[in-house]
């Protein structure tokens, strides 16, 4: 096949590199995990052979995420939101209203917050040698403790060439004889970062946890793993398999964790009959949204003192500067909630952003706000939302004090690289809501 030519999609500034080839029926997007070089990758007659055969049923969509390979390099520490919209980006510079998403490693993060966030973009979505966590936790047994969690970011990151050559074997025993894609292999992972990207790249890839997303998956999920895997155990997969509704877990043999070497005709075999066999087809009503309840404090009082007439026009500047900022952070006014608003976003990120200026804004209208955020999945009526998840944030809303921003922990672990400065408060019981809740204010 001929190799693709390299295009560039704009995501806000950023500058997102993709190729597009094959001609198959369907769009299929390919989202590689850690660190890639999409030219670079045409060198391997493995890769090469891989990217092939994925072309011969569908139209494959190749990237690199932004911070490695031909894309923007410099652009600090991207969260899982950022990296939502460069697929965005991408698929609307190739004209492609609806895809297969297929992600490998660490572009399991991205691709199924993307098929949670929009669910109306995504048919299927396929997952291999992914884990939702990579750190241990009372109920996520099998993530890294500290010391290992340090061990592996140490042998990422070092590009010695000694070094390199064990952690691409470890990836990929198969190729263990075969000198040639050694060395491939290690010059593709220079290609794609440098040592301190590469570094950054670990830590922020090992503060990944999506957790609270999967229960929100509403597409056909096929779950793939390798029996053998020595970079992600099948524990992992087991875990995802258990917690995507409805989907398929295939645990295949094998020890390598790089996709593309091993036995692609079985990996590809499966992902081919299940994204082409899948004729279901359903209405979407439900997706993953950021939540917000923003509430004026004391407007009765503000009301009293001021009287109709005035308080009507603080009240129309607020409803102006609300309109401003969700133009700004690509949020939606759900609906007036007598003292205050229910506000939707895309993603984390951008919510807080948002609902930080709507507090200054405010606070220049001598009023003071308290906001509940959640990201969960919502129940989407028209232009209402409904659900629990909505619910959870009016909850958190009535435990907010005045001037105060507090959000769940889903909050906390989808805008992982914002850097927001949160602070955990003990863990709290919502009105109505089962459980205790984790929550964090933002100062």
């Amino acid at each position: 096949m001929q190799r693709p030519k390299t295009h560039y999609a704009k995501a806000g500034d950023i500058h997102i590199a993709y190729q597009v080839f094959g001609d198959g029926p369907i769009d299929l997007l390919w989202a590689q995990g850690w660190a890639t070089h999409i030219e670079y990758a045409w060198e391997s007659p493995d890769y090469a052979r891989f990217l092939t055969k994925l072309s011969r049923f569908a139209r494959v969509i190749f990237f690199d995420k932004r911070g490695v390979g031909m894309s923007d390099r410099d652009v600090g520490y991207p969260t899982l939101e950022e990296r939502s919209q460069d697929i965005n980006a991408v698929l609307d510079a190739v004209g492609s209203k609806k895809v297969a998403v297929f992600g490998n490693s660490e572009g399991g993060a991205i691709s199924t917050v993307f098929a949670a966030t929009f669910p109306d973009r995504v048919s299927h979505l396929v997952l291999n040698g992914s884990r939702a966590c990579y750190k241990w936790h009372p109920d996520y047994p099998f993530g890294l403790k500290p010391d290992a969690l340090q061990a592996e970011i140490d042998a990422f990151s070092d590009m010695s060439t000694e070094a390199s050559e064990e952690t691409s074997i470890d990836g990929a025993p198969s190729i263990a004889d075969d000198p040639a894609a050694i060395e491939w292999l290690d010059t593709y992972f220079r290609y794609a970062a440098s040592p301190r990207a590469m570094s950054k790249l670990a830590v922020m890839n090992y503060d990944i946890d999506y957790r609270g997303v999967l229960s929100s998956i509403q597409v056909p999920t096929l779950i793939l793993h390798r029996e053998g895997d020595r970079w992600c155990s099948t524990d992992h997969a087991r875990y995802l398999a258990e917690h995507i509704p409805g989907s398929v877990l295939k645990i295949q043999p094998g020890e390598d964790h790089i996709v593309w070497y091993g036995d692609q005709d079985e990996l590809i075999g499966e992902i081919q009959s299940f994204l082409t066999g899948e004729t279901s087809s359903r209405t979407v009503d439900r997706a993953l949204k950021t939540v917000a309840f923003v509430d004026i404090v004391g407007s009765t009082e503000h009301l009293a003192r001021m009287g109709d007439d005035r308080w009507r026009s603080v009240l129309e500047q607020l409803d102006h500067f609300v309109s401003k900022r969700l133009n700004s952070y690509d949020g939606k006014q759900v609906k007036h909630t007598g003292d205050g608003y229910l506000l939707s976003f895309q993603g984390p990120t951008s919510a807080i952003e948002c609902l930080s200026a709507l507090q200054a804004d405010a606070a220049r209208l001598g009023l003071q706000t308290r906001t509940g955020l959640h990201t969960g999945e919502c129940e989407v009526r028209g232009n209402d939302l409904s659900g629990l998840a909505v619910n959870v944030a009016a909850r958190i809303m009535d435990l907010a004090q005045p001037g105060q921003i507090l959000a769940s922990q889903t909050v906390k672990d989808l805008s992982l690289g914002a850097d927001f400065p949160f602070e955990a408060l003990p863990a709290h019981q919502l009105r109505g809501v089962p459980g205790d809740w984790p929550l964090f204010a933002l100062d």
